[in-house]
């Protein structure tokens, strides 16, 4: 297979990747190949997402190309960060997109019901956020969700340890939202605390950052890559808030051998597809559910419904109720809105095929 020896043009990698296992491929890429196929192509994997197009790494390969969009059964599907592709060895042209291991994904912010894509074959997802006025059980929740559907190792970090005078309460608040799962408290700026995160982070690991603006998320990144590559931003008092510096999704290598996913802050992240992730996240009321005696119940003022009566004898937080309920809304809506959007797309990709069709005969 042709190698290609192409200049750089990212400064993420200080030296040239060995082989693919360095960037994190593995048997579920490679099931997906014959062998003359993958003789043929080149291999690389987007590490970063710009307007103008996409940058992807291989062995021998550094390149800047254009966007890459493939056809699943009549449904455009986008390339981003972490996804990997065939290409042509001669042009660097995309020839074909891999099934994913996972895929991060939401409803695009604003009035619309696009679906946007935020990240592929990510292994672990750290939830990032502070010992202040951003720790949110609600968005926890989200995030939660949203990992869990995607089959992503969730990890909650909880940064600014050092500005809180009892920091174990936020642990113990985001320890009770999933059973075992990981939270890691910090000090971002702290080398060798940020190093406990090191278990997930090893070669050909890639880990993504979720969380909203102001966390520490980029100090956190600094920290872990051992570099300032990401400006940041202090907060202000009056309301712990901060400004998000990150502008780009892109992977940056960690020096122990990972994969590091940044996103931006995501203000209205909008729940698709996730009814899975939803029972994971709230498996007790899931549970309760089965219980009720209509199978529609809404959980309000039903007769027979085991929810409201587990919350009547306190045996179910009434705010962790309506928290399910606004998500469980929240995901029917959008996840409707999206089935009847893709089947507008596809009765009009018909006509104008037929159209195109008749205009030849």
């Amino acid at each position: 297979m042709p190698l290609n020896r192409l200049e750089p043009t990212s400064g993420h990698v200080t030296e040239p990747l060995t082989n693919l296992a360095d960037l994190g491929w593995g048997p579920f890429f490679l099931r997906q190949l014959d062998a003359d196929e993958f003789q043929a192509s080149v291999i690389g994997r987007v590490t970063a997402v710009h307007r103008s197009g996409l940058h992807v790494l291989g062995v021998g390969l550094n390149a800047a190309i254009p966007h890459f969009a493939a056809d699943h059964g009549g449904e455009t599907d986008f390339a981003t960060v972490g996804d990997w592709l065939l290409l042509d060895p001669d042009t660097l042209r995309s020839k074909r997109l891999l099934h994913r291991t996972s895929l991060i994904k939401r409803r695009a912010a604003g009035t619309g019901r696009r679906l946007q894509l935020i990240a592929a074959n990510v292994d672990t997802l750290f939830i990032v956020t502070s010992c202040n006025q951003d720790f949110k059980i609600a968005r926890l929740e989200r995030y939660l969700t949203l990992a869990r559907e995607a089959e992503i190792t969730p990890v909650v970090v909880i940064t600014k340890s050092d500005l809180a005078d009892h920091p174990e309460e936020f642990e113990q608040a985001a320890v009770r939202l999933l059973p075992g799962l990981n939270v890691v408290v910090l000090d971002a700026r702290n080398p060798d605390e940020v190093a406990r995160l090191s278990p997930w982070c090893g070669r050909g690991q890639t880990v993504a950052f979720v969380g909203s603006s102001g966390v520490g998320k980029s100090t956190l990144i600094n920290t872990l890559t051992r570099t300032e590559r990401i400006a940041t931003q202090g907060i202000r008092g009056d309301d712990d808030k901060g400004r998000h510096t990150t502008s780009v999704r892109e992977l940056h290598r960690l020096p122990s051998g990972g994969w590091l996913l940044d996103t931006p802050g995501m203000r209205e992240l909008q729940l698709t597809d996730v009814q899975q992730g939803l029972g994971d996240v709230f498996a007790d009321i899931t549970r309760l559910t089965q219980s009720c005696r209509f199978r529609d119940c809404r959980h309000d003022t039903e007769p027979g419904c085991a929810v409201r009566a587990a919350s009547e004898r306190g045996e179910l937080d009434e705010n962790r109720l309506q928290r399910w309920k606004k998500l469980v809304a929240e995901e029917t809506f959008n996840t409707q809105s999206l089935v009847e959007r893709r089947a507008r797309d596809r009765a009009f990709g018909k006509m104008i095929k037929t159209a195109k069709k008749n205009l030849h005969e």
